[in-house]
């Protein structure tokens, strides 16, 4: 493993260092604190027990803050004196990391350009690394009659904002954001004793504690209650050993008064037992290992058999039993002491899948993602640590999770765009992170998909220089990788030798010529009806949320606009007879549909496009005899929707499933032989250079999703553009098609696969400040890159402004071995003022 200049390589972490007069004094960690970089030297404390890896809470300025320890340090540089040198506070919580892990978070800090402590904090569960927070209090005793009288205006802004609220509290961050120059006006009041500043703890995550009762005698003593008898008879029955509300509820009647009689008595010892809060999900039925056919099992021969790290393509069309290959490759590392890691798009979209890891593997599958509550997730985390085989299923943060002993790593439907982070830094790609850990922990990397992404196909079945492995762009790149193991897996047969859905096109344009104004074309009508009397069920995919995409004048033809983004606002039906609600999917601000054109004042106001929500109300309009359900964003929000409305439809309770791209994410559903996609074009014609890619994915995903279950399935696309080469592609259910015409021009244009990308963002308030920031800094890429890289840009972003903030990009563009070095982004960070904000994207998938 390479590193950076002046970086480190964490300590061994298999020994605990219990402090003496041999033992080191110091200790190096890494704070996390924002702006701050380096490693900060503490004092050991004599009653604290602290190896590397260890999470501490230190003192730092006027704050106590987490960090992460690094190192031991025998002697200090002769620049730091021993008595600034703090102490360490405490230990929040001990852990004991294998060094491949650091390994692994240092190259994702190198190679995506961002700080280390960002990265761990990316890595750990929330409530690990905590911040004390600086916070001021209102002295309502200390305060003189008259005090208006006594300060300047600022200092009474603020005592009448701390007056305000009951608790006379807030903190200082929070007062500093309401009222300009706050820091003036809350020294004075300190100094005249009115308020005072304290600092508020950090809020670690904290196990979850229980009273549990254990029995400690063999014999009952004589004089016992029936009562009390009754107790010790229960707990002895169940082993030993009960949580005291668990042993309650099973002596009815009983209250704790008893139990702790026989406490007193020496008969049990009542005490805290942690119980760790796993989301263990439904119970499912035992499930056995299927029969697998001969592609299947030539697939699960190879992946057993791997030794060592190995990048494994398995494609397999949809419904060729992608998943008993995952169950039947993990079933044989668990009897051996290793664990699995099962990385997913998203959690809320695979019940079945999880479902099906549970019926075959019961307790040792564990689900890991952000949806879980902050305690769940660090139980789940911390109990990874104990080297107990399991598997761990979880979306692309998932891929960080600490498993000492992994065997296997696995990506399904690796072609989502989920697995690469985009809010906040870094800005990972789960898969890349997937196989650099596949390499540290020797381990094979199995990547799914019945669509393949372009980097994926070419990096194994046509290895370009580049492919292996990308070395950070900031540094000097190798020019020749060294060749790494990878492995075509196919599966081109679904199961039991179903058949694919035969694929219908559509040409809205002829339908159109014969009078057809439904938004249903005739032959999907007909399929419709059909769909009822056969008592089969339906998928109609449409790309959008809501009733219509946007809001026009039809006097004048203004467009409805969000005023805090450069885009158009939707509309959003409720239910019949509610107030019009127009909402922005950018940044959810949302309106009263206006009674006239706010431009001329007519009153001719029309919906246009078609969202889910319009979808299925004219579903309902002309087939009232079926049953839909709607399945986006918009109906998914609260916690186990997800799996409420699939199994509400998996039950028969609705006859189509009206949604988004939600619909081509891990569905299996037996009963669903007819697929419809409203409209096509939507996914086609998009200004980035991924969009046909993106479009081949979802629309042979979604038509997969049809004809699994012993009854033939179709499928029906709608399309103002038929002869569209994908739309061709998807016809056929032809992946080569479809890549033999892609990857043409991608090489052509030096477009990944076969280039690299960074994207460097800026956002801010003030438009001319954005503009000109970036402006700088395409002439400072000019000058320091030079050659071997296209700088395109500085540009505006394809939206211009979303939530008042002004974005502008520039794309640089470079051959897959470089010769250049990128500039850190604090280097460019430099040029601008503070109040733009900049940031790369390594290897964009997106460019808007």
């Amino acid at each position: 493993m390479s590193y950076p200049p002046g970086s480190f390589r964490v300590a061994e972490t298999q020994s605990t260092y219990q402090l003496s007069s041999s033992s080191p004094q110091w200790i190096d960690v890494l704070i996390d604190c924002p702006g701050v970089q380096g490693l900060y030297t503490y004092r050991l404390r004599s009653d604290l027990t602290i190896k590397p890896g260890d999470i501490l809470s230190v003192p730092f300025g006027t704050q106590i803050v987490g960090a992460i320890a690094i190192r031991f340090v025998n002697s200090l540089p002769d620049t730091l004196y021993t008595s600034k040198v703090k102490e360490v506070e405490d230990v929040i919580i001990s852990l004991c990391f294998p060094d491949t892990y650091w390994e692994l978070l240092q190259q994702v800090s190198q190679y995506y350009c961002t700080e280390f402590i960002t990265v761990i904090r990316g890595a750990l569960p929330p409530g690990l690394l905590g911040r004390s927070q600086l916070r001021i209090r209102l002295k309502k005793e200390s305060l003189p009659p008259g005090y208006e009288m006594f300060c300047s205006p600022l200092a009474l802004k603020i005592l009448n904002l701390l007056r305000s609220q009951k608790e006379g509290d807030y903190s200082s961050q929070y007062l500093q954001r309401q009222i300009k120059g706050a820091n003036r006006g809350i020294r004075e009041l300190i100094k005249r004793g009115w308020i005072e500043s304290y600092l508020e703890p950090p809020k670690n995550a904290q196990p979850k504690l229980q009273k549990a009762v254990t029995l400690v005698i063999d014999n009952f003593p004589l004089d016992l209650t029936p009562k009390q008898l009754e107790v010790l008879q229960t707990l002895r029955h169940e082993g030993g050993e009960l949580l005291l509300t668990q042993l309650l509820e099973m002596c009815q009647g009983r209250s704790q008064s008893i139990v702790k009689e026989l406490e007193k008595k020496g008969c049990v010892v009542i005490e805290d037992q942690e119980i760790l809060r796993l989301d263990q999900g439904i119970k499912q039925n035992k499930d056995q290992a299927k029969q697998l056919n001969a592609s299947q099992t030539r697939a699960l021969e190879i992946i057993n058999n791997v030794e060592g790290y190995a990048k494994i393509l398995l494609h397999g069309v949809t419904g060729s039993g992608k998943t008993e290959v995952y169950l039947q490759a993990i079933a044989p590392l668990l009897k051996q002491g290793k664990s699995a890691l099962v990385l997913v798009p998203e959690i809320g979209l695979t019940p079945q899948l999880i479902d099906r890891f549970r019926a075959r593997f019961g307790k040792k599958v564990c689900v890991y993602h952000s949806e879980l509550s902050d305690g769940e997730r660090y139980d789940t985390w911390r109990q990874m640590l104990t080297g107990e085989p399991q598997v761990i299923i979880g979306t692309r943060s998932a891929v960080f999770a600490p498993l000492p002993h992994l065997g296997l790593i696995i990506l399904d439907e690796e072609h989502d765009s989920s697995f690469k982070q985009t809010q906040i830094l870094p800005t990972y790609h789960a898969r890349n992170v997937a196989q650099w850990r596949g390499e540290l922990e020797n381990c094979p990397v199995v990547l799914g998909s019945a669509t393949p992404s372009l980097e994926t196909w070419v990096s194994i079945t046509k290895p370009p220089l580049s492919s292996a492995h990308h070395s950070p762009p900031k540094v000097r790149v190798a020019t020749t990788p060294s060749p790494r193991p990878s492995y075509y897996l196919s599966l081109p047969e679904r199961i039991q030798s179903r058949p694919l859905p035969p694929v219908e096109i559509v040409d809205m344009r002829q339908e159109l010529k014969q009078g057809n104004r439904s938004i249903f074309s005739y032959s999907l009508q007909d399929a419709l009806v059909n769909l009822k009397q056969k008592q089969q069920q339906g998928i109609l995919f449409i790309n959008r949320r809501g009733h219509s995409t946007f809001v026009s004048c039809r006097s004048c033809g203004y467009v409805m606009e969000c005023p805090n983004c450069d885009v158009s606002l939707s509309y959003h039906y409720t239910h019949e007879g509610a107030t019009e609600l127009l909402r922005c999917h950018y940044c959810n601000h949302s309106q009263i549909q206006p009674p006239k054109c706010p431009e001329c004042e007519s009153p001719y106001l029309k919906f246009f496009g078609s969202g889910t929500q319009k979808v299925t109300q004219e579903l309902v309009k002309e087939f009232p005899e079926l049953r839909p359900l709607r399945f986006d964003s918009d109906t998914t929000r609260n916690k186990g929707a997800h799996r409420r409305l699939l199994t509400q439809f998996a039950q028969g309770e609705a006859d189509i499933l009206v949604g988004t791209q939600m619909l081509t994410k891990g569905l299996d559903l037996a009963q669903v032989t007819l697929v419809g996609v409203v409209s096509a074009d939507g996914l086609l014609h998009l200004s980035d250079y991924r969009a046909a890619e993106r479009a081949f994915q979802t629309l042979t995903q979604v038509a997969g999703r049809s004809g699994r279950g012993d009854e033939p399935g179709q499928v029906i696309i709608q399309t103002y553009s038929p002869e569209h080469p994908v739309i061709q592609a998807v016809k056929q259910h032809d992946y080569h098609r479809f890549i033999e015409e892609e990857l043409p021009r991608r090489q052509e244009l030096n477009f990944p696969p076969y280039g690299r990308l960074i994207l460097i963002r800026l956002s801010g308030l003030d438009a001319a400040e954005v503009q000109q920031s970036a402006m700088i800094l395409g002439e400072f890429c000019q000058q320091k890159i030079g050659s071997g890289c296209e700088i395109l840009g500085p540009a505006p972003a394809s939206i211009m402004r979303i939530a008042n903030r002004y974005r502008w990009h520039i794309l640089l563009k470079f051959d897959p071995n470089p010769e250049v070095i990128i500039p850190d982004v604090n280097e460019f960070k430099k040029l601008c003022p503070q109040s733009v904000s900049i940031s790369l994207d390594i290897d964009p998938l997106r460019i808007d």
